[in-house]
């Protein structure tokens, strides 16, 4: 990766800041850690895939980034998270709330287990919120800060393939 330096500063538009950003072992977030630190941002990655989330911390470079083991669903995690971040950093500036998970690829809702359909909202809904709170702990008194929320498209629009499936198991 290109050092940060290599860039004009108008372009480094998140010099000095830190970021720290759920679900930053892969997809989205590994690539948001990846250029929020292109544009000068210290990241913290946390995520429960801890060796990819190593392997893009390593990548990015110890200078710009670090990783920590993050379930979001478990609030103990998530102040951990915050808290190593503001201890290593010394602030937090951006919250980027981007772990989620897919719902179960069953087109059957009734094959759909409850237990699946709770590990969504827990890891999808409550653990942006829990990203929130803590992030908002620090960020209320530095009276500063900004938090980010990825959300599917699925959260405005239904899918259309299972939908289309269960029609037609229901026409049967």
């Amino acid at each position: 990766m290109a050092s940060t330096s290599t860039f004009p500063l108008a372009v480094r538009r998140l010099a000095d800041k830190v970021a720290l950003i759920t679900g930053g072992a892969s997809g989205i977030g590994a690539h948001a850690a990846k250029h929020f630190a292109k544009h000068g941002a210290k990241v913290m990655i946390a995520d429960v895939q801890d060796e990819l989330g190593k392997t893009v911390s390593n990548n990015i470079g110890a200078s710009l980034a670090s990783y920590i083991h993050c379930d979001v669903t478990n609030e103990e995690n998530v102040k951990n998270a915050v808290d190593v971040t503001v201890a290593q950093y010394g602030k937090l500036d951006i919250m980027y709330n981007n772990a989620g998970i897919l719902f179960p690829l069953n087109p059957n809702i009734l094959d759909i287990k409850q237990s699946e359909f709770k590990q969504v909202i827990e890891v999808n809904l409550i653990g942006s919120f829990l990203c929130t709170k803590h992030a908002s702990r620090v960020m209320i008194p530095a009276e500063k800060g900004s938090i980010i929320t990825t959300a599917s498209i699925s959260s405005i629009t239904g899918g259309v393939a299972p939908i289309l499936m269960l029609a037609q198991s229901m026409a049967l």
